[in-house]
This record gives structure tokens, C-alpha cells and sequence, in this order.
């Protein structure tokens, strides 16, 4: 059996219409978990009036989401994981796709499927694990130059045609598939990430020590991506950088961990002139408004709880 993990945060429409997608696609026997973040927009409860099936867990605080996937994952019962977005939607049987794929290897794996986009286009699906390289790419803007480099673009086989599976660095979080044993013996998620940098931390641990990561592009999900935080921009780019830093912190030592918290900063101070300036000459408030928010950026560092 698989156990499949959702976790809510105020779209319950979102987590309906994966889990109607789920029941429509999947043939495995399979249980769906459902974590609500303490929500304060819609009813968790609704999803039991039309799947009375699922389990529903809802916490009086939102202690994030790597916390709240390992709510589900202490509770599973599956002898397999699948931690799922909920804005996610199956398009075919990935599932029994992805099992039967599995059963073929000869150790243990985490694997992520192909990504795409709501209008069926490819959506990155796949990344290397940071180096001091590939963030000065991210924050000289080389990465978009230098699309196929595998040193400064750490999305760099996103833009390779690959039809057959291949190890990388990390999977994206919208779609990640394990025995549970495996991912039990890491204890799941650090629930020291909020929310951003859990993914990246998972994959590098399993790679580390259990065994590999794999890129599957043998099925596909939709993927609708930053819809739970379309409407907090704020949320979003203030969590994404302390995510970063939070991996750097707990991946990175000395010299090299100093270089690529310096990168990192300069990056936030190029995008606030090139927003701002962006935004004056063509009017656009919401540029003018990113800029504010990456000026803002420069007074965050998060506390290093990885000592």
C-alpha cells in the first residue's frame, strides 16, 4: 500500500481536486493522509463529505510543512510514501507506474516524476543540490546565458530532452516517492525548514546515505506551482531566502560557507535596483513592490539551528 501526504494551508479546493484526481487515476491500493496547517479559509472537513476515506489531521498551529509531512509519514501505514502537493493533479496511473519502476532497481530510492505546467508544457522537474558555482549563477543571472551548463545552472538538465531515468541531486518537493522504512530511518523532513529548503535537505541526506535520487520521466503530474502562495508574495520570497540560508547553514562549514552566504546577500542587493527601475519605467507596482520586499530581505537572517 501507499501512503499518500497532503498537506493544506487555506486551499481546500486545491486538496480536493487532487485527491478526486487520485481516486479517478490511481489502481494501487492506497490511504490519503491530509495535514491542515491550521487554516483559516475553507473546511478540511468538506473532504470527508466527498471521500469520508481520508484521514484528516488538523493542527491548532502551523509549525510548517516539513512538520506536517511528518505527521502524516509517523502515521502512515503504507510500506511506500508518496509526499504529494496539494496542487497537484494526476493525469494517469503515475502511481503504479512509479511502483513498478521501483521494484526494478536494485537499492534503495527516492524518486520524482515529470512536472508540468497547467497548459501541459514542461515545468523543472529536477536540480542539482547548491555549490558556490551554481548560486553565483543563480545571482549573476548566468544561469539564464548559460541554460545547459551543469556548473552554474543548477536547473541544467531541465533543458535536456531525457526519456529515460537518470540519478540526480534532488527531485522537486510536488512529487517525491520511497519506502517508508528508508525515509522513516531519516526521520522524514527536518521540520527545522518552514517552508522552502526541505526538499533539497531530504534528497542530499538520501543521497548521502541511504541511496540514490531519481529523475523518472516515464509518467507526469500537473504541477500548478506557488498556488497556496500566489496571493503572499511577501510569504514566499521571505521563506525562499531563509530556506537557502537555512541549507547553507547546515550544509556548508568555513570558507565556503562564508563565500556563499556573501553570493547569496549580493544577489538580494542586485534585484533591488534592477526591480525598482524595472518597475518605474514600465509602470508595473508589483516590481516596485518586489524590490521593497528584497530591501527588506537584507535585515533577515535566520538563527542557525543546525549547531
Amino acid at each position: 500500500m501507499v501512503s499518500i501526504i497532503l498537506v493544506n494551508y487555506n486551499r481546500v479546493d486545491l486538496t480536493l481536486n487532487c485527491i478526486e484526481t487520485i481516486y479517478k487515476f490511481c489502481t494501487t491500493d492506497f490511504e490519503i493522509i491530509v495535514i491542515d496547517n491550521n487554516s483559516t479559509i475553507g473546511n478540511i472537513q468538506d473532504i470527508n463529505k466527498e471521500f469520508p476515506n481520508v484521514i484528516i489531521l488538523k493542527n491548532s498551529k502551523n509549525k510548517g510543512f516539513s512538520y506536517a509531512n511528518n505527521q502524516g509519514l509517523n502515521i502512515a501505514k503504507g510500506e511506500y510514501i508518496l509526499f504529494l502537493n496539494n496542487d497537484t493533479l494526476l493525469i494517469e496511473d503515475s502511481l503504479k507506474k512509479v511502483i513498478n519502476y521501483y521494484k526494478s532497481l536494485k537499492r534503495p530510492a527516492l524518486i520524482g516524476c515529470k512536472l508540468l505546467n497547467a497548459d501541459n508544457t514542461h515545468q523543472e522537474s529536477i536540480t542539482e543540490f547548491e555549490t558556490v558555482l551554481n548560486v553565483f549563477g543563480d545571482i549573476s543571472f548566468l544561469y539564464l546565458i548559460l541554460k545547459k551548463s551543469k556548473y552554474v545552472n543548477r536547473f541544467h538538465l531541465n533543458y535536456k530532452n531525457i526519456e529515460n531515468p537518470i540519478k540526480v541531486g534532488v527531485v522537486k518537493g510536488a512529487f517525491i516517492f520511497g519506502e517508508k522504512k528508508y525515509i522513516s530511518n531519516l526521520n522524514g523532513f527536518d521540520d527545522r525548514f518552514f517552508f522552502y529548503g526541505e526538499e533539497n535537505d531530504l534528497c542530499k541526506r538520501f543521497n548521502d546515505q541511504v541511496g540514490d535520487v531519481i529523475y523518472y520521466p516515464g509518467t507526469a503530474i500537473i504541477h500548478l506551482g506557488g498556488a497556496t502562495t500566489a496571493n503572499m508574495p511577501w510569504f514566499s520570497i521571505k521563506n525562499l531566502s531563509i530556506g537557502r540560508i537555512q541549507l547553507f547553514q547546515k550544509h556548508f562549514k568555513g570558507v565556503e560557507f562564508g563565500l556563499i552566504i556573501a553570493i547569496h546577500y549580493l544577489g538580494i542587493v542586485i534585484r533591488i535596483p534592477i526591480y525598482f527601475i524595472s518597475g518605474v519605467v514600465t509602470f508595473n507596482s508589483n516590481l516596485i513592490k518586489k524590490a521593497y520586499n528584497y530591501l527588506k530581505l537584507l535585515l533577515i537572517y535566520p538563527k542557525n539551528r543546525f549547531k
